[in-house]
Parts: C-alpha cells; sequence; structure tokens
C-alpha cells in the first residue's frame, strides 16, 4: 500500500514568513505552491511542507534529512549562509569540523529558527 506512495517531509513553523525565508532563501528550496494549510518545496526529487503549529520545533529529533554528494563543501556553503551547526556526542562518532564521521557515513546536523533539527549527509 504506502511503498509506492511518495513520503514528503513536514516541518511545523511558528512564523510563516520567517519560515520561507529560511527554507526558500537561504536553503534555496524551490516553492511550488502555497495555500492556506502551508507551503510546498521541491528538493531535488522530494518534497518538504511547511505549516503553523504552535508546537514548532519542540521535537529533538532530526525531522528532515538531504543526501549530498560533499558533505564538508555543503556545510562550507551552508556556514556561508549563516547556517550554525550542532555538535553531539555520539558513541564510535568522530569529528572533523562540524562533520559527525560514523566509519564510511558522514553527517552534520542544524536548526531551522523554530528550532526544527535538520540534517544532511553522504548519499549511500
Amino acid at each position: 500500500m504506502l511503498r509506492e506512495a511518495d513520503v514528503v517531509a513536514t516541518v511545523a513553523v511558528k512564523d510563516i514568513v520567517a519560515g520561507k525565508k529560511f527554507y526558500g532563501d537561504t536553503l534555496g528550496l524551490k516553492q511550488t505552491s502555497e495555500n492556506p494549510a502551508g507551503v510546498n518545496y521541491q528538493s531535488g526529487s522530494s518534497n518538504l511542507f511547511m505549516y503553523m503549529s504552535d508546537t514548532a520545533g519542540s521535537g529533538r529529533a532530526t525531522c528532515a534529512w538531504w543526501g549530498v554528494d560533499d558533505v564538508g563543501a555543503t556545510v562550507a556553503e551552508l556556514k556561508g549562509k549563516g547556517i550554525t551547526f550542532e555538535h553531539y556526542e555520539l558513541p564510535g562518532v568522530t569529528m572533523q569540523g562540524d562533520v559527525h564521521v560514523m566509519g564510511p557515513m558522514k553527517a552534520a546536523w542544524f536548526k531551522d529558527p523554530d528550532g526544527n533539527v535538520l540534517s544532511i549527509g553522504n548519499k549511500t
């Protein structure tokens, strides 16, 4: 049933204007539509839906992840746009600057203006 359906990342924000600036301008996602329920963005062949909620940013787990070719280069690009990266102490994980290294996997985490946890990682 669901294995053939597309899945969409959903992100709650408290301020739709600030959310549009962050996801559209800072991250460079392409807005595809907007309606009273929220704003849709295209990212690669996937979608992200941003909507208003009083509980925005209350989750402490990653709510959206992007697979990229070069984690270090993507971190540098986002830092140039004012993004600050999170550092987590995880068992068996080493740090290379802002990048967490877990064997062949590399990942970096950052937050949107509401505190939603977002991540980038290598495509593997």
